[in-house]
């Protein structure tokens, strides 16, 4: 079984990029690790072509390349804070229009052109006085990719909500110092629900 792993620096994780069966030391080491455990029978392969600083719109760039080509049996996708970090000094925000566009031009190709499973991850943002007027932006896009994996995905994990909860009985530094990017805690929670809807997908 080939599990792809794709999105931007919190997927990238400092991953060797002339390897990529390298998974970085962020969410995909910790996922492969537990499904590895979990499944000790099955032939399972790990690629992980996570981008730093991609957008959805870099997503669409590769897609033939780092999706279509690869043929995985599952693709996971997370993506999406770049959107709006890379517009947040400004605030010249991307449409939550084009933002549907692209996620909706990679998961259409996926669907048309692969066998793959789809896992969406979603973005999230941790708590941060620096950052909290991302939310602007930052919920609406939330909402499209609800939507688009109420459509498309065979499982989505609502990342932003379950690191909230989270963030209750630890504080968001407990996760990571800059509310984007996950330290080995933050990496290794995601990873635990990663595993854990592999298991949901795969008993389907």
């Amino acid at each position: 079984m080939k599990i792809l792993f794709q999105g931007d620096s919190i997927t990238d994780a400092g991953r060797d990029r002339s390897d990529y069966h390298n998974l970085g030391q962020g969410y995909p080491f910790y996922a492969a690790k537990y499904i590895r455990e979990e499944n000790p029978d099955m032939d399972l392969e790990f690629i992980n072509l996570g981008i730093s600083g991609d957008q959805t719109k870099d997503l669409v760039n590769r897609l033939q390349s780092d999706f279509i080509d690869i043929q995985p049996d599952l693709v996971s996708i997370h993506i999406g804070v770049n959107d709006t970090w890379h517009r947040a000094h400004n605030r010249a925000w991307l449409g939550n229009d084009e933002f549907e566009a692209n996620y909706r031009k990679v998961l259409t190709a996926i669907k048309e052109k692969t066998n793959a499973k789809i896992l969406m991850i979603e973005q999230f943002l941790l708590p941060a006085d620096d950052k909290d007027y991302f939310r602007v932006d930052l919920n609406g896009k939330i909402d499209v990719e609800r939507k688009l994996a109420r459509e498309f995905a065979d499982y989505y994990i609502p990342l932003d909500g379950l690191f909230a909860q989270a963030c209750i009985d630890n504080d968001s530094l407990h996760w990571s110092a800059d509310a984007v990017h996950p330290n080995a805690n933050g990496a290794e929670f995601i990873g635990r629900l990663y595993a854990d809807a592999f298991k949901r997908i795969i008993s389907k």
